[in-house]
């Protein structure tokens, strides 16, 4: 490897960093920092490319983002950067989560909500921005304004994880019709790869396997977070109720006020929404000590990611063949346009119940008009709102 290509990677390692301390909220408000930094300020990756890896990301199950992420350093250096690039994107997030995991017990309820109360208005404030931002560079059509509402409206009146999926897929059926609207290019034989297929699918099957007959608690708490990563399909909104139905409802290692205040806690932890996983592993291994919560940490962590970045490995090494396919380009603007309708519903559903309380209000109007002006850093933005929430009890 040149010198100049090196410290080309070690740079782009830095940024990755820098995103994994500021990024706040999901993947379409990660998606804006990652074309403000990675594309605008540093030119990785054009803007067509990155929009075209989160669409194909939004259709795989996994995070998004850190999806999106891997493959733009699997773009610039393979597979050896990829990994590097998922380390640095994923490790303050899990960190963060896991030491809230082994501190949470020492924290009363009532000071938890009062030092994160304006921490959710700040995340709506940021899921409308990002869905207003990502909208103005996705929908260009009467096809995707069209899509853009139903998607909006069917993930507003039927709150189901499957929504997701099912209307990405349908967003991406709808224009792929369109593929005489496109220009012809000049295709290759598509060769795959199915290394990290198999790979996803035989660790899936294994650690069931093991876990069944080893009746081990780490080993069963990985298939289960791995499981769960497996059918996330659209991000941490996604993955938040079937971790909860698994761990809270149906196994009971924590109780419903503790997975609530995780999800207080993931708002404001930076990277993926995912590293909520630490928390949950974590607590559910508390019977353990200390090394125990640490362990549990880290096969969650492992378990949750793992199954994305395989399927991402698998899809990116044929996708620029792939995408050559008029139909296959076509699908790129419904998928987007869905994509957008349900992050706009997702904000509209979590501003409702807050919609009465005029302190909340004036919190996601300020926010956004931080936002739009840019005049404050967004992790400013946030300390700044925990600030408020520690000295006004």
């Amino acid at each position: 490897m040149s010198k100049t290509r090196q410290i080309r990677y070690i740079i782009f390692l830095k940024d990755v960093l820098i995103l994994a301390l500021t990024c706040f909220g999901g993947p379409q408000v990660h998606l804006t920092m990652f074309l403000d930094r990675l594309v605008k300020k540093h030119n990785y990756i054009t803007e067509a490319e990155i929009l075209e890896l989160q669409a194909l990301c939004q259709v795989l199950p996994g995070p998004t983002s850190t999806q999106t992420i891997t493959a733009i350093g699997f773009r610039l250096g393979g597979s050896r950067l990829a990994y590097l690039t998922l380390l640095v994107w994923i490790l303050p997030g899990t960190l963060f989560m896991t030491l809230a995991a082994l501190g949470v017990t020492y924290i009363e309820k009532d000071q938890l909500i009062n030092l994160t109360r304006f921490i959710k208005p700040m995340g709506v404030a940021f899921i409308i921005f990002a869905a207003y931002s990502i909208g103005m560079m996705v929908i260009k059509t009467k096809t995707s304004i069209v899509l853009m509402l139903l998607a909006a409206v069917a993930a507003y009146l039927f709150r189901s994880p499957y929504i997701t999926p099912i209307w990405i897929l349908l967003g991406g059926l709808a224009t792929s019709l369109k593929f005489g609207q496109q220009e012809k290019m000049q295709k290759q034989p598509i060769k795959i790869e199915w290394g990290n297929f198999f790979l996803w699918i035989g660790v899936l099957i294994f650690s069931a396997a093991l876990g069944a007959i080893t009746h081990n608690l780490p080993i069963r708490l990985f298939e289960n977070f791995y499981r769960n990563g497996s059918l996330a399909f659209g991000g941490g909104h996604i993955l938040k109720p079937l971790l909860y139905n698994e761990f809270v409802e149906f196994k009971h290692y924590l109780s419903a006020d503790e997975f609530l205040s995780g999800l207080a806690i993931v708002e404001v932890a930076p990277g993926p929404v995912f590293s909520i996983s630490a928390f949950v592993g974590a607590l559910s291994m508390r019977e353990w000590g200390t090394s125990g919560e640490i362990l549990g940490s880290l096969v969650a962590t492992c378990g949750i990611f793992l199954p994305g970045i395989f399927l991402i490995f698998f899809v990116i090494r044929f996708w620029n063949e792939l995408k050559k396919y008029r139909g296959i380009r076509a699908s790129l603007e419904g998928i987007n346009a869905a994509s957008t309708g349900l992050t706009a519903a997702a904000a509209f559903s979590l501003f409702q119940p807050m919609s009465s309380d005029l302190v909340s209000i004036l919190t996601v109007i300020f926010t956004l008009i931080l936002l739009q002006t840019r005049l404050v850093s967004t992790y400013l933005i946030i300390f700044g709102g925990l600030f408020l929430g520690w000295v006004i009890t």
